[in-house]
């Protein structure tokens, strides 16, 4: 889908956005009849509450949607758009009750409300509630991430049948194509010939060719560069995943997912960055030549591995990708990723955690996420735990006993490759386990937008 809002001049209902607490001052404004009817009819501003306003005729004069409390809007996402749904189809106008932050943060969630992924079953389309672009939002930017993130969804919720190392290819390729970008990509066995030794060694024993893919975009301002998890199917290798566990592997290239998706919205809106996206594209399969327990691999920057478990594979694909993006010495380099179910047991499901040595970087990306309901949180990048990271047979462990701190020295590892300049890590989950507005279960940008909005300040543009 390509999320839209209705064209400006639509003829469109009103529709006022009232909290409880407003709710007299509103009615004060009012001429009698909507007064009598908004009484009678027992509206209060509750979340959740809809109200259709006749007019003399009868018709539809406007449309009321409670608001809720500030203690209960803490606690709910896109309460607008959960409302919506409960309205008849048609086209509104906000015409009361949002501003700032929340008016474009409530506009992006009317505006994915409408995501479906209905590409493996027939279904009807969903009755359209339209919304005409608030005065004073920048609805193309609105768009661009309603759309990004559409992009994400689509991607992570493909099964992995359709969503291999040469697919996630073809979505950079047609990404690349739609902005005018470059990709350039290593494959198979031209990775070793390449010096990519980790990537060619956790995708060797799926028959789906593992590859690094290497988008560019741009040509003048700060060096921003993306790297994002591709492991498309995660069996777990030679230390197999339980099948409980193996349910939902289609999502492991949901790091990937969410830098493209952040790619478009950066090229989409024209940031004036030198923008490089890699993404390590795998599939982590069983065969007679698959890496094992107690390998010991060498990496792109020289470092050698211990292989402790072959099921903390995404770390090592990283790892090739981000001495790479190092080599060029950007201003800044980002990574997202699927990496492990330790940050969410820390955070659970819905908080994007984020390791970063910069006090800057990580003020301004708290503030952006808070701003725009894409919530992040800050773990620490421990540096005693770095003895926990060290084996002694080789340079590091890729996966440190002990059952502790395993997002920490997950990204401990990852430090160790992204070279001295700054860097910000985070380990995602981009799943929404249940359905809630603007939310269905399935895939999920996360972490994404918030970078989005902190870049900016982040590179000083």
């Amino acid at each position: 889908m390509t999320p839209a809002f209705a064209a400006p001049g639509t003829p469109a209902l009103p529709l006022h956005v009232i909290e409880g607490s407003a709710l007299d001052s509103w009615l004060d404004t009012q001429e009698a009849p909507v007064r009598g009817w908004v009484v009678a009819n027992g509206f209060t501003g509750a979340r959740g509450q809809t109200l259709l306003v006749p007019g003399p005729e009868g018709t539809p004069a406007m449309a009321l949607v409670g608001y809720a409390t500030p203690a209960e809007r803490a606690r709910h996402r896109f309460l607008l758009a959960g409302a919506a749904q409960a309205l008849p189809a048609g086209t509104y106008r906000i015409a009361s009750g949002l501003s700032g932050a929340a008016l474009a943060t409530e506009a992006f969630g009317w505006l994915i409300a409408g995501y479906s992924f209905d590409r493996y079953r027939d279904k009807a389309p969903a009755a359209a509630r339209a919304l005409i672009a608030p005065e004073g939002l920048d609805a193309g930017r609105i768009e661009t991430l309603a759309a990004a993130e559409c992009l994400t969804r689509d991607l992570i919720n493909t099964p992995a049948s359709d969503m291999g190392p040469a697919e996630l290819e073809a979505a950079a390729r047609s990404l690349a194509e739609t902005f005018d970008a470059t990709v350039a990509v290593t494959e198979g066995t031209a990775l070793l010939d390449q010096n990519f030794p980790m990537i060619h060694a956790v995708g060797r024993a799926s028959p789906r060719a593992p590859r690094l893919i290497d988008l560019r975009w741009g040509d003048s301002g700060p060096k921003l560069t993306l790297v994002g998890k591709g492991v498309c199917f995660d069996t777990g290798g030679l230390d197999l995943k339980p099948a409980v566990s193996m349910a939902l592997m289609k999502k492991d290239m949901g790091g990937a997912a969410n830098v493209l998706g952040l790619a478009r919205s950066i090229m989409a809106s024209g940031l004036a960055v030198q923008l490089r996206v890699l993404i390590p594209a795998v599939e982590n399969a069983v065969s007679g030549n698959a890496f094992r327990p107690g390998d010991i691999l060498t990496s792109r920057k020289g470092l050698t591995v211990e292989i402790n478990n072959t099921d903390a594979e995404g770390r090592l694909v990283l790892a090739d990708a981000l001495a790479l993006a190092a080599e060029e010495d950007p201003d800044l380099i980002v990574s997202m990723a699927t990496l492990t179910g330790a940050a969410r047991v820390a955070v659970g499901p819905d908080i994007a955690p984020f390791f970063t040595d910069d006090e800057d970087a990580a003020a301004a990306l708290a503030r952006a996420g808070a701003s725009m309901a894409d919530p992040v949180w800050r773990l620490p990048f421990h540096d005693p735990y770095e003895l926990k990271i060290e084996p002694g047979i080789a340079d590091l462990d890729n996966a440190p006993g002990g059952g502790f701190a395993g997002a920490i020295t997950a990204a401990l590892f990852l430090r160790r490759f992204a070279g001295a300049g700054r860097y910000v890590h985070f380990d995602i989950y981009a799943w929404s386990p249940a359905a809630t507005p603007a939310r269905p279960k399935g895939g999920l940008a996360q972490g994404s937008r918030a970078l989005f909005y902190a870049l900016p300040e982040m590179l000083g543009l």
